[in-house]
């Protein structure tokens, strides 16, 4: 650090926040810098509510912002080409914000590929999935190459060959043309003007969520002090037991936790079953109630592919739930067995007092 001038002290956190929210209430910068200064608040301290009432920047435009400033310097450092980084230093935060899970490589091809052909936010979400969905392939497809160009003509084309509709057709079909890279996959893509077969589209096999319904689903968890003869030590050195709804989670002081499930018959065939908490919006078909609190059962020994499952894999360091239609290049880490839904309480007051459950 730069000594400061005699007399001079450095600024403190508090003169520092006071800066950057007079910065971001009056826009000064772009929106890169909007970014960088929302994330430099938050680790001063400041919640999203507290920035929004301070500088009118919406929680959901701070998380926009501060991830597309991530994304926008990581192309920076990369060198991306000079017209594709003053393009976004001005604009597009909404489109890099979706080539977040992207690796570095995959990001600058992304962003260059969407600043070519004019792409908006539903065309960079396209673009990010066709990507990461084509980076699973240890060898590209035949007659695509490993190029983000060729990685969303690829899923044009396979989406054009199962569908029957032939307008839906045409419109894929052109799609895929418009952003094939090489000559290979402009060949396979023509192909499909003259072939129109049908290749059906496997769906994905249901989901196994279960709802919990009576008191009775939802034990409550003890903690065990030990066997006779114990000491008053013995007694104390029990930790305190903390429920967490919705699932009742226990944790105490160490970092692990525990979760009360019923002795359903797949969680007792489990042989190494573990919890992971998401929301049902994870899911496909699940645009009902997205924010609802699942608890999703993974069994880490069953990790061979079938096609009637949902498997755990690692998404960009990640944890992600994913079904394949045909056996992945990608390592599966587990076995999605059940997903469990929260039980449903009219009023939760009731079921506190026992002389309400007894009338």
């Amino acid at each position: 650090m730069t000594d400061l001038p005699p007399n001079v002290q450095e600024p403190n956190n508090n003169d520092v926040a006071l800066e950057l929210l007079r910065k971001l209430r009056q826009k000064q910068g772009n929106w890169v810098e909007w970014g960088i200064a929302i994330a430099q608040l938050q680790k001063l301290g400041y919640n999203p509510q507290e920035i929004f009432e301070a500088t009118g920047f919406e929680p959901i435009q701070q998380n926009q912002v501060t991830v597309g400033a991530q994304v926008y310097n990581s192309i920076e450092k990369a060198n991306a080409p000079a017209e594709v980084r003053s393009h976004y230093s001005t604009r597009g935060s909404d489109i890099l914000y979706e080539f977040r899970l992207l690796t570095q490589e995959e990001r600058i091809a992304a962003a260059e590929l969407a600043f070519q052909n004019k792409i908006d936010v539903d065309g960079a979400k396209e673009i990010a999935k066709a990507i990461k969905e084509f980076s699973r392939f240890r060898i590209p497809p035949e007659g695509f190459e490993n190029h983000p160009g060729d990685a969303v003509a690829y899923q044009s084309w396979k989406l054009a060959r199962q569908n029957s509709d032939l307008q839906e057709r045409s419109r894929l079909i052109a799609k895929g043309l418009r952003f094939a890279y090489s000559q290979t996959a402009r060949r396979q893509i023509e192909q499909l003007l003259t072939d129109f077969t049908v290749v059906p589209n496997r769906p994905a096999p249901s989901l196994p969520f279960y709802r919990l319904e009576s008191e009775a689903d939802l034990p409550r968890v003890i903690p065990v002090v030990g066997e006779l003869p114990l000491t008053q030590k013995d007694l104390q050195v029990v930790p305190v037991i903390e429920e967490i709804e919705p699932f009742r989670i226990v944790k105490f002081a160490g970092e692990q936790a525990w979760v009360p499930l019923p002795g359903w018959q797949v969680l007792l065939s489990a042989e190494d079953p573990v919890v992971i908490l998401c929301e049902s919006g994870k899911f496909p078909n699940q645009i009902q109630n997205p924010t609802e609190p699942v608890l999703v059962v993974v069994d880490r020994a069953q990790r061979e592919w079938d096609s009637n499952s949902y498997f755990v894999v690692d998404n960009s360091g990640e944890l992600d739930f994913q079904w394949f239609e045909t056996s992945p290049e990608v390592p599966l880490l587990g076995k999605v067995i059940v997903i469990v839904k929260p039980r449903r309480i009219l009023d939760e007051n009731v079921t506190k007092d026992s002389w309400q459950i007894d009338e």
